[in-house]
């Protein structure tokens, strides 16, 4: 499995219109837009795990720069971030 991080999405868009998005490039395991906590809206990004590494790297190919309701969206696979990368700088990082 692959996870993905889809940034510039427009603010309507739901889950399951972004599910049907993805599954243009093959099986879509999850799918979650990421909100406000105070009001439910969305922040414009979102992540998509599709089910092989072949059909992750199919949808970055498909959909990073594609217009989507005339926003340009970005994907990426998305790392997950180690607790002293320079994004996350604690003072617990020795």
């Amino acid at each position: 499995m692959i996870r993905l991080s889809v940034l510039n999405l427009p603010h309507h868009m739901t889950g399951e219109q972004l599910h049907t998005l993805f599954s243009e490039a093959g099986l879509v395991a999850s799918v979650k837009i990421i909100t406000y906590q105070h009001n439910g809206e969305s922040r414009g990004f979102g992540f998509v795990a599709m089910e092989t590494q072949a059909e992750g790297l199919k949808a970055i190919s498909l959909f990073n720069g594609r217009l989507v309701e005339g926003r340009p969206l970005a994907v990426k696979e998305d790392r997950p971030w180690s607790k002293c990368s320079p994004a996350r700088r604690t003072r617990n990082c020795g």
